[in-house]
């Protein structure tokens, strides 16, 4: 019965099975806003998921925040020109 002459290390031996979990990235668009988005994600542009709209988006939030600095800056320049 043949026998290896010489114990196989453990890197060639791994090199072999390396590449078996790799698998091809599905990617899905947006029913929203057609962009590319993961299954099964909510998406970063516009925040909808399965065309509900579930987050607020980061462009959104800074709106609404300058938003918020005008009306306050106003209030403030308002209160000091009625002293």
């Amino acid at each position: 019965m043949p026998v290896p002459k010489r114990k196989r290390s453990k890197a060639r031996r791994d090199k072999r099975f390396a590449n078996k979990g790799i698998k091809k990235i599905t990617i899905a668009s947006c029913t929203n806003c057609k962009s590319p988005i993961m299954p099964h994600a909510i998406c970063q542009t516009c925040g909808h998921y399965k065309g509900v709209k579930v987050v607020t988006t980061k462009i959104e939030r800074s709106m609404k925040r300058d938003e918020q600095r005008k009306a306050k800056a106003q209030k403030q320049k308002g209160g000091a020109s009625k002293e």
